[in-house]
């Protein structure tokens, strides 16, 4: 029987192109997602994925949101998703209201809070998204 740790082998072959850049755009997301992260949690307390739920439901410009809907247009998972607008309702910047039509479907809406947050947190994110997107560094 053979020892898994001393037969653990990498492939000789060079990546190809499209490997090489698949790896080069997961690296830019985690170094640009790491350093908007630190500076929105430094500066406003507030962590990415509560900052880009606020931003999708300014975005939207409606008075309430399906649940379901912003989960289709974040590109957090159900359960992240469901745990960041828990944060952000925790904090008062934004409320879940049941549908009276459909008792299933949750609607999420902005807080006056949630909005001076974002208008707060707004150019900072701005500024490290733009300072890091040409020149991103690892993130400690």
């Amino acid at each position: 029987m053979s020892n898994p740790a001393s037969t653990t082998a990498r492939r000789n072959e060079a990546p190809t192109e499209l490997v090489g850049q698949w790896r080069e755009l997961l690296d830019r997301h985690a170094a640009v997602s790491c350093a908007l992260e630190k500076a929105l949690q430094h500066d406003h307390q507030i962590g990415l994925s509560e900052f880009e739920t606020l931003d999708r439901l300014v975005d939207a410009d409606c008075q309430k949101y399906r649940m379901t809907e912003l989960a289709g247009d974040i590109y957090l998972s159900q359960s992240a998703l469901s745990r960041a607008v828990a944060r952000l309702e925790r904090d008062g910047l934004v409320e879940r209201t049941m549908c009276v039509e459909d008792r299933r479907a949750i609607f999420v809406q902005l807080t006056d809070k949630g909005r001076a947050v974002y208008d707060q947190a707004l150019p900072t994110h701005r500024s490290v998204l733009a300072g890091s997107w040409d020149r991103p560094t690892a993130c400690p």
